[in-house]
């Protein structure tokens, strides 16, 4: 895959569940008393995908942005995973983590 069809999956997948978090649409609501977070820790988290979302496009110019970006995106990616795994849920609770932080790990390797 190209640089830029992951920049842009990536930015669509992030800026979607960022905004919704932001915003804080009752099922990321639920999903945030779910795996035992306040509906304002949930929108500072979609902040920092929405921001990530940014880091992703300037790392097209700076690649330092990008990877930056990137390993911001493992680190709330590894930290849903275990949220998750907290809250019980199975392999189909993780595995959106999973598979995103796949995607990220593809990006950065384009990237880099």
């Amino acid at each position: 895959m190209s640089l830029t069809i992951l920049t842009l999956v990536l930015a669509v997948w992030f800026g979607l569940l960022g905004a919704t978090k932001v915003v804080a649409i009752p099922a990321m609501a639920e999903r945030a008393a779910h795996v035992g977070f306040s509906v304002g820790a949930y929108r500072v988290i979609g902040l920092l995908e929405l921001t990530g979302v940014i880091g992703l496009f300037v790392g097209w110019a700076v690649t330092g942005v990008g990877v930056a970006a990137a390993a911001g995106f493992l680190l709330l990616l590894a930290g849903a995973a275990v949220a998750h795994l907290r809250a019980g849920d199975r392999l189909l609770g993780v595995a959106p983590a999973v598979v995103s932080a796949a995607l990220v790990a593809g990006y950065l390797v384009v990237l880099l």
